[in-house]
């Protein structure tokens, strides 16, 4: 059976994201546009070897999406749905138990009929009218066909005898540290006693957290190994949350210093950057009218916190920083850089496009005076 309890434990078993191939972009008529997706498409399968060449040399086994080259196969009301590229998103092993959000509007139809439709409700999802379907849709009830992607690795994961839950916990927003979990909020003045109830109720056996990060936790502070931390500021109050830890906080790390970046946020409002297309106006204007379901706010992250860890002794992040890597040798731990180019097109990082399956260990509690 699967299982995952710190993620600074051996790494066994990982899913790594996938993108569209340059060919599923033969659609786009002007070649100028065209062009610069066929370059994202191929850097960042590049960029997906070269890690995935990393974790196997470590004896990871390596699981992946499955993606068409038919951009037909990802419309789903008039858009193209995103490739499944951070699987980390929509995904968790806490324990040996696997969380996934894969709902769709099927799904979201089958668990709210009995309960909140009328009695002559539709005998089949085929059967909904279209004016029905819209409804759905404008009370934001998930679609989530592109997450179909992941039906192999569900099928993988069921034959390790974990149980799969469908439900909206993801390890871009969960920190696992043994006994304790820290859930990040997802926004500016998120209720914070509703997360820690719902995580109360859902992880009994742990004691859970909650850390007001305002987004994605991997975003804002990594755990790397039991005594070191690497984050952007005092988010959480360490001296509460991990006492005795040390914390490097990563210095200069202000998107105030990269002029090219203040030259399209002009343009996207800071949501998205492609290195070297800052002028390219039609681009812009295509990501911006047809793909800004895709993009993230890259203005809102700092990727050189969201690292893998693969064990105790190594880790994966996108680039060099002297303080963190002077603490890592402290540490005795083994940095590999993997620059993973278009992070800030799709807004992930070495941690985002991955999500630990199986990881060898069992529970440990790190902090036993609580109890």
């Amino acid at each position: 059976m699967y299982s995952v309890h710190q993620h600074w434990d051996p790494l066994k078993v990982c899913i790594v994201g996938k993108s569209y191939s340059p060919k599923f972009y033969d659609y786009i008529s002007d070649k100028n546009i065209r062009s610069v997706f066929y370059k994202i498409a191929e850097e960042t399968e590049e960029d997906y070897q070269k890690l995935i060449e990393l974790l196997t040399s470590f004896n990871v086994q390596i699981l992946r999406p499955d993606v068409s080259d038919n951009y037909t196969d990802y419309l789903e009301y008039g858009k193209i749905l995103p490739p499944p590229m951070t699987p980390r998103d929509i995904s968790a092993m806490i324990g040996n138990n696997f969380y996934i959000d894969i709902n769709d509007l099927k799904h979201s139809w089958e668990k709210m009929r009995g309960v909140d439709w009328p009695v002559n409700y539709p005998k089949n999802f085929e059967d909904i009218p279209a004016f029905v379907l819209d409804e759905l849709k404008s009370f934001n009830f998930t679609w989530r066909k592109e997450n179909l992607s992941y039906n192999s690795i569900l099928k993988h994961i069921e034959k390790h005898s974990n149980i799969i839950y469908d439900k909206n916990i993801n390890s871009a927003m969960t920190t696992r540290v043994g006994k304790d979990l820290y859930f990040g909020t997802s926004a500016p003045f998120q209720d914070t006693g509703s997360v820690k109830n719902k995580a109360d109720m859902l992880f009994p056996e742990y004691r859970c957290h909650v850390v007001n990060t305002e987004g994605h936790t991997d975003s804002s502070f990594c755990p790397v190994i039991p005594g070191l931390i690497v984050s952007l500021e005092d988010l959480p109050s360490y001296e509460l949350t991990f006492p005795n830890w040390e914390v490097v906080y990563l210095p200069n790390q202000s998107w105030d210093q990269v002029l090219p970046f203040l030259q399209l946020k002009e343009k996207n409002y800071g949501k998205w950057w492609v290195p070297g297309q800052e002028l390219n106006n039609d681009f812009t204007n295509f990501v911006e009218k047809w793909l800004t379901h895709w993009v993230g706010f890259v203005e809102e992250t700092v990727f050189d916190v969201n690292m893998l860890v693969i064990d105790q002794k190594n880790v994966v992040c996108n680039n060099y920083n002297q303080k963190v890597f002077d603490a890592f040798a402290r540490y005795g731990i083994t940095p590999h850089i993997i620059n993973f180019r278009h992070r800030y097109f799709w807004d992930g990082g070495l941690h985002c496009i991955t999500s630990d399956v199986h990881r060898e260990g069992t529970m440990q509690n790190y902090f036993p005076e609580r109890g």
